[in-house]
Parts: structure tokens; sequence; C-alpha cells
């Protein structure tokens, strides 16, 4: 198709579906459909069966190209590095209007529903005319339970409905008062019922989608043609096996549809209390919600049925169902007023004000007469849990190496297929066999080229690794990924509540008096403190609720708060209702801790300790900091409290409150590993009402505070943490800490673990965006360390692993320099340990980074803030105690990172024996292309029992039990191959394939070298015993043998072969270093028992003798070049292919090596970088004087 035939369709959503598409359109051509008819009948449905396989021929051979508009149907194809095609189907819709959002009223409105305004036209003409006129036709279609809609202006199918394009405070002042129900039921033509409705297809279909799987096509073919040669014990025994395949997929398919439809279903559908503009208020069920309908939340909380945002109140949300994190998070209303509210609401800018369908309401807060809004801004599929449904019903292919290349190597062997199918032919017309027996013969060697029983040996080593994963503590919902695990090679660590203990302790606090530090104090609940503003901010400052009857929230604000010792209450409804003004939530001492003084005192004795919360700024991970507004009771003024990162608190501080030894205070305690928080105050004017409270913006509030001092809180590493980075290290497995804390406190616990060691080097890049006239820059800061840095430092003739230097980034560097200095990024990358201050999307932003310059990447975090990241890397672990966290591919329920050695060693162990068992079913398929091609060279053939014998009795047992050798206990330094095709496994292969040809083809000359040899009838005595039972047993039921089976040569390649099937089985089920040795498995060797008794004819003693040998040496042989094989095998390729000194081919260690002849790296202390021409991203370094 040509190019400028084709549109791309983008789609808002995140990364984690098939977002951009290029699209063509086409309309039904009748010539054409005749042709693929015609061709479908001469075929025997073959060609349709093609046509359902490759959807893009299926559209281009019935239909013609067409412009968009006018297409039928159209051709999708994603613009990942898949390119996987999919076709849509065109519908039409009849509506009043062409947009969800048009701005017409149905009732009074002159505007026609086109959009061409007809102003000649009364308000009563037009009703009255509406009934009659032609409504607009909309073309839309489905794709991935997604609807996109023609658009008119841009002449593409567009996406975007499911977002109201407006501001925060037009959110308040147009869309706060609700939809009519006219308006509600137009809205819904468009965006349809609100569910996320998982439909469990019927057994029949499931039936219909798995049987015309190429692979089972394949076996029904195999299987009529072995009937065709009477092969009939060996077809019924394929036949049979092919059904339990089937019946065991369909029913964990189906299952698993089941599963997710009754996940979703559960609260998919409830009451809910809908404004009706002005004051009315309905019910209504919450299938018929659109975007812009404003629902009520009652007081008592409710599953969420739809994404919306809050714009009256206060709600304690639990959305562990979306993030895997159980501690409850505080939702308040979104800002009418101020700098934020003139922005553009965005989901994931706004998350904080905005409830997620399926996250659950436990209770909320009211004001008297006030009742707990919020807009409805996403429906059905659009909304977040929608997004999460959709990701599990249509997953992104897992693009890994193996399996491309087994595809590769099917071809190869159907390419030896195409030799033997023409040496069939060729060899049979010579002989001149008949036509029938022609056609059978050629077609059966490819039957026995590709083997059948393939996939289902591959899955089962994935299997019995998911099996041994769940023994560990380790659940998996995505067990392809397992064999990824095995390749990783750099794992990042989320450091709160992964490396380090989830809960922090309170160390001591450090309060300002007098403009300058305190010493330090470690008691905060001391009654000299208790009128305090510090001891006040620490009491209120924080998130925490009420949830029957215990305070729950933050781990962070519940430890806070309990070492003031002060009492939470929170009012009863009754009570809310008769105060006035209104206090939701009060904090005050305990009795005893009131000093005396305060009551005796005339100037304390009117202030009573008793606070009370007025409204709350929810912690932001991108602000880095909360605030309060609360009043003292009997207080005429407020006052505002805030807490947060340091940096940040200190920059919203009148200057002259920051004592001056912030900065030095500050890094003492982050050296030493501390968390810090600091805390500020402000008293807000007398005249500010309850109500002006409710509607001013944070940044109104948040500014001009006083500085009040410093929390420090311990955060203790986690006793497994260092022995288990250790043990990567040893591994050569990179680590790096992604975190969102301070990143003085990161380098310090990367010290403390041992991810940086003592003697290594860390540089902190330190990057500022451009302001005013100056460009953006970045300042290289080195950081104390033991050793002297000058020495040494720019000896070239040091390794890069000698230069042990490590880059500490910080979220705010992370973005300027992806935006202003994209060529030093991967640079930065290749050497940065400690990521800090990261906001969940950075994290994501990093992982992709990393994948860039070809890392395998694993993540391991506590699923909260990094679902991102967690989902983005090649393998996600999520250290929670859910059993199956659908934020990440893996789920560990150890909450330490014991479980990523574990992960990986099983992955290693899983992707060894995938390569064994693709090497061992290749070569089965080939000894046995061999048997077959050697005995038609006399017209000779094996036998129905002989056949099934093979592939049940050996071949079936060895790939189902070769996978049952355990990990290795140790993880070791080198990985295992990523690529089937690559140098010493294609080498190891072809030598087996060479061993087992000079063996086959020597017995098979020697056996009619024999003295005893003769062409063999019934009456052959050559081993002086009549036919024993056995071999009647075991032959061919005709007594004549049309087939020529019973023959000498047919046993003698019958006994060999079988014996090199268990050869190179045991040759190629590697243990040590990645799996527990072979003789560990012994079930492997119950096969050789039943093999050791099998004979078809009688062959006399000598000749029995002899072949034992032959089978001896043939195995001595095979397991010496295997073992040279992985000895010598690479170097002997590279010397063979003059490759000693070939380029890396991944791009990491080519970065690497460049940086290595890069004398200006990393870049000399105190330097500065600057952006020179944002255009170009020129680099100059200048020493700072």
């Amino acid at each position: 198709e040509s190019h400028d035939n084709r549109h791309v369709i983008q789609s808002t959503f995140d990364h984690l579906l098939f977002l951009v598409q290029e699209v063509w359109g086409y309309r039904p051509c009748l010539w054409k459909m005749v042709l693929v008819g015609m061709g479908a009948v001469c075929s025997g449905g073959l060609l349709l069966l093609l046509l359902y396989w490759l959807p893009e021929w299926g559209v281009k051979g019935t239909c013609t190209h067409t412009s968009l508009r006018d297409a039928r149907t159209l051709l999708l194809r994603t613009t990942d590095e898949f390119r996987q095609w999919f076709r849509a189907k065109v519908h039409v819709m009849l509506a009043p209007g062409r947009k969800p959002f048009d701005s017409f009223n149905l009732q009074s409105t002159a505007q026609l529903p086109n959009g061409d305004g007809d102003h000649g036209v009364s308000a009563e003409e037009h009703h009255g005319k509406f009934a009659q006129r032609q409504p607009a036709q909309i073309h839309y279609f489905t794709h991935h339970s997604t609807k996109y809609y023609w658009n008119d202006e841009t002449h593409n199918f567009e996406l975007g409905l499911e977002d109201v394009n407006v501001s925060c405070a037009s959110v308040h002042s147009d869309h706060s008062s609700g939809l009519s129900k006219m308006l509600q039921d137009y809205r819904r033509l468009f965006f349809g019922e609100n569910e996320i409705a998982v439909r469990v297809p019927s057994l029949f279909k499931l039936l219909i989608k798995e049987v015309l799987n190429p692979f089972y096509i394949f076996q029904l073919f195999s299987v009529i043609l072995w009937s065709a040669e009477d092969y009939y014990y060996y077809a019924t025994a394929i036949v049979f096996m092919s059904v339990i395949s089937i019946a065991t997929s369909l029913y964990t398919i189906k299952k698993q549809y089941v599963m997710l439809h009754d996940m979703v279903a559960a609260h998919s559908v409830v009451r809910v209390s809908v404004c009706r503009g002005n004051k009315d208020i309905e019910e209504a069920m919450s299938t018929e919600l659109v975007p812009g309908d404003v629902v009520i939340i009652p007081v008592n909380g409710m599953i969420m049925p739809c994404d919306a945002v809050l714009i009256h109140g206060t709600c304690i949300v639990n959305e562990s169902m979306l993030t895997g994190e159980s501690v409850p998070v505080t939702k308040t209303s979104l800002p009418s007023l101020g700098e934020e509210a003139a922005r553009r609401y965005n989901m994931e800018e706004h998350k904080r004000y905005t409830l997620f369908c399926g996250t659950h309401v436990i209770q909320t807060r009211f004001y008297t007469g006030e009742l707990v809004k919020a807009v409805v801004v996403r429906t059905g599929f659009s909304t977040e849990k929608g997004h999460l449904v959709r990701s599990i019903l249509y997953p992104k292919p897992t693009d890994f190496k193996l399996y491309r290349d087994a595809y590769l190597f099917l071809l190869c062997l159907v390419g030896v297929a195409g030799i033997g199918f023409i040496y069939t032919i060729v060899l049979s017309i010579m002989n001149k066999v008949p036509a029938k027996t022609i056609i059978i013969e050629s077609l059966d060697i490819i039957t026995i080229t590709v083997p059948p029983a393939l996939p289902a040996a591959m899955t089962a080593g994935i299997v019995y690794a998911q099996r041994r994963l769940k023994r560990v503590g380790i659940f998996c919902i995505s067990p392809q990924r397992i064999n990824m695990c095995g390749q990783l090679n750099l794992v990042c660590f989320d450091k709160t509540g992964t490396l380090t203990e989830d809960g922090l302790d309170l160390w001591g606090i450090q309060r300002i008096e007098d403009g300058s530090f305190s010493p330090p104090e470690s008691e905060a609940a001391k009654e000299s403190l208790v009128n305090s503003a510090f001891v006040a901010c620490m009491a209120t400052c924080h998130s925490l609720t009420k949830i029957e009857g215990e305070l729950s929230g933050d781990p962070l604000d519940l430890k806070m708060f309990s070492a003031t010792g002060w009492i939470l209450e929170e009012p009863t409804e009754e009570e809310t209702a008769l105060h006035n003004p209104i206090m939701p939530t009060v904090v005050r001492p305990p009795k005893h801790a009131i000093p005396e003084a305060s009551q005796s005192n005339p100037l304390t004795q009117n202030m009573s300790c008793e606070i009370g919360i007025v409204r709350q700024f929810p912690f932001s991970s991108a602000l880095q900091r909360m605030s309060v507004v609360v009043r003292r009771l009997g207080e005429r003024h407020m006052d505002a409290y805030l807490k947060g990162a340091p940096e940040i608190v200190a920059n919203l501080c009148k200057q002259h409150t920051v004592p001056q030894s912030f900065t030095e205070t500050l890094e003492t305690y982050t050296r030493q590993g501390f968390r810090v928080i600091a805390l500020a105050h402000r008293q807000l004017e007398s005249k500010l009402s309850w109500h002006k409270v409710q509607s001013l913006s944070r940044d109104l509030i948040e500014t001009n505070m006083e500085f009040l001092g410093l929390i420090i809180m311990q955060n203790k590493i986690k006793q497994e943490t260092a022995g288990v980075l250790c043990e990567l290290r040893k591994a050569n497995i990179r680590t790096l800490m992604v975190t969102g804390d301070n990143m003085l406190t990161a380098i310090s616990v990367a010290r403390d673990c041992g991810m940086v060691r003592a003697h290594e080097k860390v540089i902190i890049a330190d990057a500022v965006p451009p302001k005013d006239f100056q460009s953006a820059s970045i300042t290289w800061h080195y950081t104390e360390n033991p050793i002297n840095l000058e020495e040494g430092m720019y000896d070239k003739k040091q390794t890069l692993q000698e230069q042990s230097y490590h880059f500490a980034v910080s979220g705010r560097a992370f973005a300027v320099i992806t935006e202003h200095f994209p060529h030093l990024v991967q640079k930065l990358v290749l050497r940065a340990t400690v990521f800090a201050r990261m906001a969940p999307d950075q994290k994501t932003q990093l992982v992709e980074v990393l994948q860039s310059i070809d890392y395998t990447v694993g993540m391991c975090g506590d699923g909260a803030n990094d679902c991102g990241a967690l989902k983005r890397a090649h393998s996600g672990i999520s250290l929670s105690e859910l059993e199956a966290s659908v934020a990440s591919p893996f789920t560990s329920s150890t909450s330490n990172i014991s479980c990523v050695p574990n992960l990986i060693r099983e992955g290693r162990a899983a992707l060894i024996t995938s390569f064994c068992v693709f090497k061992f079913m290749a070569l089965y398929s080939i000894i046995q292309y061999l048997s077959v091609t050697l005995l038609y060279s006399i017209l000779s053939n094996l036998g129905d029992f002989q056949f099934l014998f093979i592939d049940i009795a050996i071949i079936l047992i060895i790939a189902f039990t070769m996978s049952l050798n355990p990990a290795w206990k140790d993880l070791v330094w080198r990985r295992p191959p990523s690529s089937l095709i690559s140098g010493p496994l294609l080498c190891s292969v072809l030598t087996q394939i060479l061993t087992c040809l000079v063996f086959q083809v020597l017995a098979f000359l020697l056996v009619r070298q024999q003295s005893w040899y003769e062409i063999w009838t019934p009456q052959s005595d050559a081993c002086n015993v009549s036919s024993s039972s056995l071999s009647h047993s075991q032959n061919t039921t005709s007594p004549h043998d049309h087939k020529n089976i019973r023959n000498y040569e047919n046993t003698t390649l019958f006994y060999v072969s079988s014996f090199q099937y268990l050869a190179v089985a045991i040759v190629f089920s590697k243990g040590k270093p990645f799996r527990q040795p072979i003789y560990k498995n012994c079930k492997t060797y119950s096969v050789l028992l039943i093999v050791s008794v099998m004979y078809i004819v009688c062959v006399p003693h000598d000749w029995r003798i002899t072949l034992v040998v032959i089978v001896i040496v043939n195995a001595a042989v095979s397991f010496m070049l295997e073992v040279a094989n992985d000895r010598w095998g690479s170097s002997f390729l590279s010397w063979l292919f003059c490759q000693r000194n070939k380029a890396p081919s991944v791009r990491y260690m080519h970065l690497a090596l460049e940086l290595q002849d890069d004398s200006d790296w990393p870049p000399r202390p105190s330097t500065v970088t600057y952006d020179v021409d944002p255009g170009g991203c020129q680099q100059t370094s200048l020493h700072k004087e």
C-alpha cells in the first residue's frame, strides 16, 4: 500500500496497550470475493484458513482500497516492534449531533445537529422540526473494546472522547450541576453503557479458535496421512494427545475468562445518586452514567463504578486494587481558584483529586448541608480499571529472542523436509512405485521432520518452573516471562520497603530557637513542647483517619503522630450538623500532658490545646510536600502547617527563618542515611472564613512560611539486602536504586548495603533547566570519599572497572537531562547507580532508557508507585502480601529482595531447559528422518508400532522429564545464551546430526555385509530360533508385509536410532552451572530399560553385541563432541570466522568501550556542562574557579 493512503490513530491511553495504529480503508469487492470463493473450493478450504491466519491478506484479497471516510472495513497495524495486523468493521450510528460534548441543548438551541448554525429558525420551530429532521450519520469502529469515531475535521478516526478537555476551574463552574436526563441519553449513544463487560466466550467459539491454530491443522493433516498409510494406532495416539491438549487449553482459557469476569463483575453495577441540574437528585443504575454526570458519594463509602473527579468534600480511599498498596489515601476536592485551577484537568497530574473505578471509598468527610460530589470523567473500558482489564484481555506479545528464533529453526527443519520430499519422489519414480504411494510417502517425510509434540514439550518446562517458583513464594501471572528472567543483567530496586524496612523509626527532632538549630531531642511528647508550633505541626500535618476505631494511613504519618502522644478524634454525623464552625477532625494532647502552668497562667489560659483540621492538601509526590489549615479552639485566626522534603520546605519559607547552618545540618543527617522531614508554620489572616479556606489554592497558603525545624527518621536496611546485592554483583548483574527519597539519604543507603563500595566515587549530576537568559546546565559534584579524589582518577591506563565511579541523579536533573542533553542520557545511565526523588512516571522512563541500550531489566518494588516500571520492565517483581498483584508479572510473598536471585536462578534453569528441549526435539526429528530416508532407499519404512513406541515411550517421556531438573543452587557469573541461532548452539546441533548420520549409515551398511544377511521372509531364521511371540506382536498385521517393514535393516536402524534419542537427550540435558545435573533426575532413566528389550525380527547374538558396541561408541562420541563444543566451541568459531576483535553486539558494552577512550568522561569535579545551543545540544565544560 502506498504510504500516502495511510493514517495514524493515536490513543491517549497509557503504554500498556497497542497505542498507535496505522489504518487503511477498504470496501468489499465482488470479483475478488468470487475469486477467493473459487480458490477456497479448489484448495479444500486451505485458502480460507490462510486468510484467517493473515488478516492483511484476508482484507486485501476480498476488498479494494478506498478513503477512510467511505471505508466499510479497516486494516489496522500496530506501530510497535511487533507490527501486528487487525481487521475491524466500520459501523454507522444515527445521532442528533456529531460529538458527545456538543454544546447544543436538545430542547432549546437553534443549532443544527451537524453543527451548521441556522440562525433564522426560532427555538420553537427548531424543536418542532427535530423529529422530522435527518439525524447525523456517525461512522465508528470498535477495536480491543474501545470505540473510535470518525472526525470530519481531521479526516481520521479518533478516540479522544473520554476526556473533558477543560480547566480545573471550569469543572467547578460548568460541570458541577449535573446533566439533564435527555443530555445523558444523548451522550450514552457515544459512550455506551458504563460497564466493563468481559464476555466469556462460549466453549464452541474457543474450540474453533483453538483448533484453527496452524499447529493443530498440521496435526490434522498428519493424522489423515498416517491413516491413509494404515498407521491407525499411531494416528489414534496422536489424536488422543491432541484432544487432551486442546481440552486442557480450553479449560485453562475458560477458567481465566470466568475469573476475570467475576473479578470485574463483583462490584460493577451499583445504585448511585445522580444530580440532575440545580437541586434535583435521583437514583440511577451505575451503568447509565456518562462523562459529565455528577454523582454523590455516600457517607459510608462505595466501590467506584467509574473514574470521577471530586468537586466537594474529601474521601478516604483504598486503592489496593490498582496499586497493590493497602494504605488508604485521602482524596480532596479539585482546586477551583489559583494557579492550579487554571491548568487543564489531567487525570495523571490531578490523581490526588480523582476517584478511580474499582477503588473502594471507605468513608467521606462531609460538612453541614454539603454533599460529597464528584464529576464523572471516564466510564467503561476508558477508566483506569478498564485499562487494567484490557491489558489482561489483550496482552502485548512477549518479545523474546527465543520465540523468534524458534520459528526460524522450524523453517530450517521445513527446508530439510523439502530436501527429503524431493529425494523421496525421485527415488520412488526410479523404482517405479505407484503414484499414490509416492504422494503419501513424500508427504510423510514432512510430518516426520516437524515434531508434533514440540509446543507441548516447550510449555512443560515453563509449567514446572512456575510450580517451583510457587513453592518459594513467588506467584506468576505471565509464565512466558519466566524465560526472560534467565537473561536479566540489571535489576532496579525501590528503596523504602524494598531495600530498607517499611516503617521508619523516629530518631529525634531538631527545633529552631532564635533563628538557629537547638540541640537534637529524642522525645517530642515532652510536657514543655505541648503548646509549641512544632508539636502542633506533627500532630496535625498528616492524612490519618480512623477506620473502625483504628488509626490508619501512611506509616510515616502514623509514626510521627504517635511520637507526639496526641489523640485524634473524628466527629460523628450528628456533631458535624450541630457545631458551627465545623471541625471535621480534632487532635488534642492527652489530659495528663497539658502543663499545669497553662491553667494558672493568664496568657495561656484561653489558648486551648485542642486543634481542628479545617482543610487538607494531601501529600503529592510531584510537589514533595503536604499541608493543612487548622484552627485552635478559641482562636480567632487559622494557622497553616507544612511538612515535606527539607529542600522544598526551605524554599517556601521566609529566608531569615531558615538557619544558616541548614545545608550542613541536613547533609550531616542524610549522609548517615537518616530520612529528614522539615516542618513549617504560618499564621493566616483572621478575616479568612471557613468557606473561603475551602476554595483557596494551596499555592496561596504554602508561601511565606516560618521554618520550624527537622524531624529525623531512621530507615533501617533489611538484613537480607546486603547479602542479596553481593550475590547479584558476583553473578555479573548490575543493581540500581530508584527511590523517591532524598539524594544523600539514598547514597548513604547505597553505600551501607554495598551497592556502592567504600573505595568507589559518587558523582552527583545536578542539572538546572534554562532560566531567564541562561541555558540549561549540569554541575558535577563529587561526594566526599575515603580515598583522595585526584589520585589516579584520570590515569587512562586504568581499566573501566578499576575506575570505579557511580553517577547519582535526582528526578529533577533526570528530567532536565532528558530534555536538554539527550546525547548524555545513555552515557549517564551506563554508570548511574542512584536515582533519587524520582516520580513514578520517571521510573518507567528510566526502565525504557535502560532497555534502549540493550539491558534486560528487572524491577523490584513494593507495587505502590512503581506500577508503570514493574509492568514496563522485562520482569517486574512486586513485594506484596497479595497472592497475585495485577501491578506486575511476578509477586513475592516474602517481603525482602531474596526473591530476586531465586527468580533469576529459576529463570536461567527454565531458559536452559527450553534450549535443551528444543535441541532435543529438533534432533529427534532429524534422527527419525535419517532412519526413514535410509529405509526408503530399500523401499522399506518404520512400522506403526515402531513409530508409536518412539514417539510415546521414548520422546514424550524424555521431553517431559528433561524439564524436571531443578535450578542450580548458586548464581554464576555467566548468563545462559539468549538466542537459538547462535554459533555454539548450531555447532552443537550440527555435530550431533553428523554423528547420528555416520553411525546410522555405518549400521545400515554393516548389516548388509554380514554372512547371514538375506532379504528377510517369514521363513528366515538368522538366529536359529523360531520367531518369538514378541516379534509377532510388534510386526504389522499383514502376514505378507506389503510395506516390507520386517527386515534386518529396519531392526538394526530402529535399535540404533532408539539409543541415539537417549544419547542426545542425556548429552543435551545440561546440569551445572544453571541446573541440577541429569543423574539427579532418575525419571529419564526409566526409558533406557524399555528400549533395551525391543526387537522387531530375530538377529544373531553376535550382531546384537555389535549393535551394543555401535550404540556405546556413538554415545561416547556424542558426549565428547558436546563437551568439546561447550569448552572450545565459541573460541573455535571466532577463530574460524576471524571474529576475534569483533565489536560487542549489545549497545551498553559498545558504549562502555567508547567511554573508555573518552578523556573528558567522567567530567572532572565541580565542572559545569552547558547546553550551548538548545537545538544542537552542544556541550562545553568549564572548570569552576
